[in-house]
């Protein structure tokens, strides 16, 4: 065998096994464990008790969740999809907890009883206004908002909790290319506007979107898994008679 025809077989069987590893590499990134993570002994007893109507298996999939993976959480509130995260991205992965210092009132201890004597060790805890989230330029591969783009249009006791267009800047800063933003929310009828966020907690879909894209964001892909033709759009989400039923859209934006 001359020279060159064992060079260039040597390349070839280099470039397989490179192509192989990375092909290896991808299936067990791709491989979060949400299930594990929602079965986990040390979750908190209550926790479950929500699953059935907030299915994170199926949102947490549908955004494309993988071990190893950064994720900033926007608005955790009490830390719910916190303990979710933690666990499904594993000890290679990281979650930035994130809440604005003006909802601190409706989170109790939340925060503190999940990260506790570090029992989250790869989960810090950030509270800032949405339009200034503390995390470093094309670092997260998730960015999460689950239930609460319309506290944009919300401003308890006449304190706003970040600028629209400036919230959705940070968003895309922080987001890796071809990074996601997973974000869902209770509807609003058509024609609701912003004002929505703080009278019925409710936002459009087409709000959030334009947002979105106006920092540079594209719609990736929707699910309708939330939504209920039954929702009437212009109760408020804890009225008695929908609260736990809202029709809610999930959408997931890429960098």
């Amino acid at each position: 065998m001359n020279l060159l025809k064992r060079t260039l077989l040597n390349s070839i069987a280099s470039i397989s096994v490179t192509i192989l590893a990375l092909t290896s590499a991808s299936a067990l990134a791709a491989d979060a464990d949400v299930a594990a993570a929602l079965a986990h002994s040390d979750r908190p007893s209550g926790d479950s008790a929500a699953d059935a109507g907030r299915m994170p298996g199926d949102v947490l999939s549908f955004a494309g969740l993988e071990t190893g993976m950064d994720v900033f959480e926007v608005e955790a509130a009490g830390g719910y999809y916190t303990e979710i995260l933690s666990r499904a991205v594993g000890s290679s992965g990281s979650v930035i907890l994130q809440h604005p210092p003006g909802l601190m009132g409706f989170v109790g201890d939340g925060i503190d009883v999940r990260t506790a004597n570090n029992r989250l060790s790869n989960v810090t805890v950030s509270i800032s206004n949405f339009d200034e989230l503390d995390a470093a330029d094309n670092s997260m591969d998730i960015v999460t908002w689950i239930l609460g783009p319309h506290e944009l249009g919300f401003a308890p006791e006449g304190n706003s909790l970040g600028d629209a267009a400036g919230a959705f800047r940070e968003i895309a800063r922080i987001l890796k290319p071809g990074g996601v933003l997973l974000t869902s929310d209770h509807i609003a009828a058509n024609g609701a506007g912003v004002e929505a966020g703080g009278t019925l907690h409710r936002i459009e879909e087409s709000i959030v979107t334009d947002w979105a894209e106006a920092a540079g964001l594209s719609v990736a892909a929707t699910s309708d898994i939330f939504k209920n033709a039954a929702d009437p759009l212009t109760e408020g989400v804890f009225a008695p008679a929908i609260r736990g039923k809202t029709s809610k859209f999930l959408v997931l934006y890429r960098k």
